[in-house]
């Protein structure tokens, strides 16, 4: 029977475990959203949720400045513990934890992508809530990303609109050929 059994064991040993559950954990925190296999998604979320909650803690503390600042860093120490970089550390309590102020749990979303080509494993996507994906947000002009031109000779067709473009802009009517054929033909 199993009673009292709480957690997947995800084919690890213990040690092997925590290690992939922090190293998971990292990268959710720096990235704020990460693709991994349903189960570990599944163990990952409360041990998020839970470093989450010990950053938010630590900024609604009352008391006086001194205190305040003892709560902090008492609370990215136990962080600390489960989250190796410091930067990611510093990210969760100066951008991550003053989001969640508000939300009384609940920080992570879980998307489930279907299944994997090589091994049919179920696939999701975990990521922090307020943190939705936008897929123009790399790229300064939407429009542009869509109107890119495939293949080599699309590519080839856009830079020589391009310097004709630009050869125009300088003051130039015709492209260099136009000019040519038309001294022929006086």
């Amino acid at each position: 029977m199993r009673h009292g059994v709480a957690h997947r064991k995800l084919g690890r040993v213990t040690e092997h475990r925590i290690a992939l559950l922090r190293n998971q954990a990292q990268a959710l925190l720096r990235h704020e959203r990460i693709e991994t296999t349903l189960p570990k998604a599944k163990e990952l979320r409360p041990y998020v949720e839970r470093l989450i909650s010990v950053a938010k803690r630590s900024l609604v503390a009352q008391g006086t400045d001194e205190e305040k600042r003892l709560r902090r860093m008492t609370a990215e120490r136990l962080v600390a513990r489960d989250v190796a970089d410091k930067k990611v550390v510093t990210k969760l309590f100066d951008t991550l934890a003053p989001r969640f102020v508000e939300r009384p749990g609940g920080y992570t979303r879980l998307l489930k992508l279907g299944h994997r080509r090589g091994d049919a494993a179920e696939v999701a996507q975990i990521e922090l809530v307020g943190s939705e994906y936008d897929p123009n947000a790399g790229t300064a002009d939407a429009e542009g990303a869509a109107e890119q031109p495939k293949g080599l000779r699309g590519r080839a067709r856009a830079a020589v609109k391009k310097l004709q473009d630009e050869g125009a802009a300088e003051g130039d009517e015709k492209p260099k050929r136009a000019r040519k054929s038309a001294k022929k033909d006086e």
